[in-house]
């Protein structure tokens, strides 16, 4: 099969696509025919050594498609069901093995990728929203990066919960894609401060709740931003870590709460997983809930989604997608990523238009 390695931390450069034996699922696990794998922000962490890995390994903690075959004791799986999973790495592969508990059926209307893109970043909008602040109805919340893939899916949560919603993104064109989907305001903070917009767009009371994926940039002037025991979700940090905090500050700044969420501590068993994406599989099959997918790149073309989603282009989700050959020596350019990869594939839609789903 082929596969992304990665031998040595560092940049894009450094993810070979290269051949790889045929892993083996042991007790417990499923193999996955992969049919699309989801590109996230933590493979860039991954990929430099930020989060580190034992090498070489496969990047990718996001994957779905077809069960291949099981190992001894599980039942819960069998080969042909289609499956995703999220946080457990290797899916950047023409096949991965997966412990059977992360997986969860789709719905037989529900194509691969857009179950795939909404795992991971879906998840995340979803126990952010319910269960690390949970958003009741009136709260006024704040979502930097409100354009991106994680920030669309949260705008859209937030407001299904009854949430006013005010957003930050870098552009016109991000700011017009998150009023498209449900931000009722939208501050440019390449062009206005945005603690001064968000204290003038709620009269000087602050928010409840900010949601920072973007870390550095962000996070000290968030704090400005919200009312006294309001909650600052630091969940991300695609500008850079944060720096150490004195917790006085917290005190200063209206008694506030700052939590630091992952995913992994929200996901622990397979009734969690199942029961957050049952509901984003109900939103999206009844239209509440619209998955927008920004590009995809074949497989071999893993650095160059790594070049696009580290250059901050993002405007929803990235994936790959692995291509399968009986022959298994076929030239790359012999690839047409625009063909289905079968009936259930999700189709392409120009980049300007809402989504289908």
């Amino acid at each position: 099969m082929k596969a992304i390695r990665v031998h040595q931390p560092g940049g894009p450069e450094v993810m070979r696509y290269e051949q790889a034996p045929l892993p083996e699922p042991g007790p417990g696990e499923a193999r996955i025919k992969i049919e699309a794998a989801g590109v996230n922000y933590i493979d860039t962490y991954h990929r430099c050594g930020q989060y580190k890995q034992m090498l070489p390994f496969t990047p990718g903690v996001e994957g779905g498609g077809i069960v291949d075959a099981v190992g001894e004791g599980v039942t819960a799986v069998s080969p042909g069901d289609y499956v995703a999973y999220v946080m457990h790495i290797g899916a950047y592969a023409n096949y991965a093995v997966v412990p059977a508990w992360k997986l969860v059926h789709l719905p037989p209307q529900l194509a691969v990728e857009v179950a795939t893109a909404v795992m991971l970043q879906g998840t995340t909008a979803h126990y952010l929203t319910h269960s690390t602040y949970p958003v009741q109805a009136g709260d006024t919340v704040l979502i930097h990066a409100a354009s991106g893939g994680v920030g669309l899916l949260l705008v859209q949560i937030a407001k299904l919960r009854g949430a006013r919603v005010l957003g930050t993104t870098s552009t016109a064109e991000k700011a017009d894609l998150a009023r498209e989907y449900g931000a009722d305001e939208v501050i440019l903070y390449t062009e206005t401060d945005f603690v001064t917009a968000v204290k003038d767009l709620t009269q000087g009371k602050g928010v409840h709740v900010v949601y920072d994926g973007v870390g550095q940039a962000t996070f000290l002037p968030g704090l400005d931003c919200l009312r006294p025991r309001g909650y600052m979700v630091l969940y991300g940090q695609a500008s850079g870590p944060v720096e150490a905090l004195d917790p006085q500050i917290l005190n200063q700044k209206g008694s506030l709460f700052l939590t630091r969420p992952s995913i992994a501590q929200y996901t622990q068993t397979h009734e969690e997983i199942q029961s957050r994406a049952d509901d984003l599989f109900s939103w999206i099959d009844s239209g509440a809930l619209h998955v927008r997918i920004d590009r995809t790149f074949p497989l071999s073309e893993a650095p160059e989604a790594h070049r696009y989603i580290e250059g901050r282009r993002t405007k929803g989700k990235l994936l790959l997608l692995p291509q399968h050959w009986s022959e298994p020596d076929v030239p790359q350019e012999t690839i047409n990523t625009s063909d289905p990869l079968d009936e259930r594939s999700w189709e392409s839609f120009p980049a300007s238009d809402p989504p289908p789903y």
